[in-house]
């Protein structure tokens, strides 16, 4: 988790930052308000092995928690237990070999 997020942060810092204000900002409606900059957001990270590969191995937890942010807009805290789950399955994804490789073009 600590290289994946080293990684996000290194190569789309701006992106996360622009994001992260905007859902501060609009804590009701931050899913429709801050959409395009969520897009920014995939688009940079999905340029980086790291972050392909725990992409695919944690595709089903972060799909469920994403479905939960939809489903509570204006409570984004009852995603919690999604969120741990999501997270345990990125401890686990196994990262040697990859954990130093550049982006990818998209």
């Amino acid at each position: 988790m600590e290289a994946a997020m080293a990684i996000t942060t290194k190569y789309c810092q701006k992106e996360l930052e622009e994001y992260g204000a905007c859902v501060v900002t609009y804590p009701a409606s931050w899913q429709e308000k801050c959409l395009d900059l969520k897009l920014r957001v995939a688009q940079c990270t999905s340029s980086h092995p790291v972050i392909r590969k725990i992409r695919t191995d944690c595709a089903g937890e972060f799909s469920v928690f994403e479905l939960c942010l939809q489903e509570n807009q204006s409570s984004a805290e009852a995603c919690q237990p999604h969120l741990t789950r999501f997270l345990a399955c990125v401890e686990t994804v196994n990262l040697s070999g990859i954990a130093n490789a550049a982006p990818q073009p998209t």
